[in-house]
């Protein structure tokens, strides 16, 4: 069984925070989901704030925006720290999003991103993201949907070892489908007047960029530890990561994924 653990070993692994860092641009972003929300003299909470690129963004939209992170990694919360040193509108804390420490109502704009697919209490989280979330304000949530797990044509193969891996992780609580879920997740907080945008997100058309494949290097390197405890060994691990990377590169093949963007009002 792979418990917890495996999860956040996956996430606190410095490689991976550079990994998921390098596929976004904070400023585009931010100008695409977050910069009609921003009104002068917020406060706004990144919940999974990572390092706090994307939090800095938000904060240099107007210089009465203020901004607080938190993230469940010390590791992360220090570097958030560090990076966002020279602007004193953000302040970073360490904590748990099913279990924030902030008092009811504490900010105009609560968002998470690509936080719930990793979290066993989802719908405990974005009651939490609701709660410190005042009267009137927004709440943004944004996730996956289908990731690892929408290719054609198929190669049956990789496709049973890629669900094996991903029903083995859902007993830590991932889940490859929260995208689909936000919408529901966010009615049964309590939200109100919901928008819902769905985007592509992982869409490899033919043979695979050569930046995109090394950004898929690395993140099936920093898994195979879990890979290889779920299908019993490394060489089992290293066949499926190389079959995988070989199915990329055909040029005839299709590999996709969804991000799904809700967001909605907190009632007075």
């Amino acid at each position: 069984m792979v418990k917890a653990a495996a999860i956040d070993y996956i996430m606190d692994d410095p490689r991976e925070a550079a990994r998921l860092e390098a596929k976004v641009d904070p400023d585009a972003w931010v100008q695409r989901y977050m910069a009609h929300h921003i009104r002068p003299g917020m406060e706004v909470l990144s919940v999974g704030c990572g390092p706090g690129v994307i939090l800095g963004a938000i904060c240099a939209l107007h210089p009465s925006v203020r901004g607080t992170g938190i993230d469940i990694s010390p590791d992360r919360v220090t570097e958030a720290i560090r990076r966002n040193r020279d602007n004193p509108r953000t302040r970073f804390v360490c904590g748990d999003a099913q279990a924030m420490q902030f008092p009811p109502g504490s900010f105009d704009l609560v968002y998470s991103r690509m936080l719930l697919q990793y979290l066993q209490k989802k719908e405990c989280a974005v009651t939490e993201l609701v709660r410190v979330c005042r009267p009137g304000g927004t709440v943004l949530l944004q996730d996956l949907d289908g990731q690892l797990l929408w290719h054609y044509p198929e190669d049956p193969a990789l496709q049973h070892t890629v669900e094996k891996v991903v029903t083995a992780l859902g007993t830590s609580g991932f889940d490859p489908f929260v995208g689909r879920k936000l919408f529901w997740l966010a009615r049964q907080a309590g939200l109100e007047n919901l928008n819902v945008q769905v985007d592509s997100y992982h869409l490899i058309a033919g043979e695979v960029a050569p930046d995109v494949r090394k950004q898929w290097e690395l993140k099936l390197e920093i898994a195979r530890p879990q890979t290889a405890r779920i299908l019993g060994s490394d060489s089992e691990a290293k066949e499926h990561s190389s079959r995988f990377l070989e199915y990329l590169s055909r040029p005839d093949t299709l590999t996709y994924s969804t991000v799904f963007t809700v967001t909605g009002e907190k009632p007075f």
